[in-house]
């Protein structure tokens, strides 16, 4: 991967960036991004002040500059090669927002946090949304990827998202139009999402509240939250949960350089220290190569992976040894 030169991208974009009211970043450290806090470096990175904004800028961007799009960061491993092209990351600011839109609907803007639109709705008497409150990311992410936990998932109360194509064209799109499955739509990855409306029902607050009491403690006494992990690193195989299948498999702890798979919750990757993207990919991999040797089975990974190896430094699916 050649590296990334932000500066000399910026100056490539013209004078019209000079209109632009959001903040230009080239050369941008992801690890201050990312919940793991590792990684490499953003070519640009660029996070608009509201959607006119970032249309504004997509107008800008030459086609055949890469773009990819972030949230919070809580369930992204970025490599450390870095990213080329541009890093959209949305700002607080613009895209944060959360307020009522008609009776037992929500609408949340893509970086407002999962766990806010969980407390509107128990304010608001409205039931279905207590499920957010234990997933750490953002409302962007939620309905790119169906999150889900807890008997819940984004799917059962998505109306419709709010998008921004390359092009700089907005458009609304359906939950039917979302594609979903498990932890997954099939929507194309160049859409940005802005903002999404969803649908509850009503329900008593008491109950909400116990509901969000009852997640919240399972959280805090069986997950690692209070270290730099990601959530969740592999998605649960059909009929299986993925933590058992580690555990089985003898990767509990498991550590690799700077990166351990979690001794209190085994699907948990997280930086112990100064762990870098390739020990945490690597350890990734490896738990996936003892998994398969173990049970035959073959995890998928739950975080996101984006960016380029550094040369010499390449992880392999599977460590190279069984067919991803």
């Amino acid at each position: 991967m050649k590296q990334v030169d932000g500066e000399k991208l910026l100056a490539s974009l013209g004078e019209g960036v000079s209109q632009l009211r959001g903040r230009l970043t080239p050369d941008a450290p992801m690890d201050r991004v990312t919940w793991f806090q590792a990684g490499g470096l953003a070519e640009l990175m660029f996070q608009p002040h509201d959607t006119d904004d970032l249309v504004a800028f997509l107008k800008l961007l030459p086609e055949e500059v890469p773009l990819t799009v972030v949230g919070v960061g809580s369930n992204l491993l970025v490599r450390d090669g870095g990213i080329q092209g541009v890093v959209v990351r949305l700002s607080a600011k613009g895209f944060g927002q959360v307020e009522l839109a008609g009776e037992n609907r929500i609408r949340a803007g893509a970086i407002c946090p999962d766990k806010y639109v969980a407390a509107m709705a128990m304010d608001n008497g409205i039931g279905g949304f207590h499920f957010y409150y234990g997933i750490p990311g953002s409302i962007g992410g939620a309905v790119r990827m169906n999150a889900g936990a807890n008997g819940g998932e984004t799917a059962a109360r998505l109306v419709e998202v709010d998008v921004v194509d390359r092009k700089g064209n907005v458009s609304t799109l359906s939950n039917a139009e979302m594609g979903y499955s498990y932890r997954h739509s099939s929507v194309s990855e160049n859409l940005i999402f802005t903002s999404a409306v969803f649908q509850g029902y009503p329900e008593d607050k008491a109950k909400i509240r116990a509901d969000m009491d009852a997640v919240r403690h399972h959280r805090e006494t069986v997950q690692p939250i209070k270290e730099k992990t990601g959530g969740s690193t592999f998605k649960n195989p059909d009929g299986h949960s993925a933590w058992e299948l580690i555990d089985e498999a003898g990767c509990r702890g498991l550590m690799i350089g700077g990166a351990q798979m979690s001794a209190l919750h085994c699907n948990f990757m997280i930086n112990v220290g100064h762990a870098t993207g390739y020990d945490l990919e690597y350890l990734g991999e490896t738990v996936r190569q003892r998994v398969f040797e173990h049970s035959g089975i073959k995890l998928e990974w739950e975080i996101r992976r984006i960016g380029g190896f550094m040369p010499g430094s390449e992880v392999k699916p599977f460590m190279g040894t069984v067919s991803a």
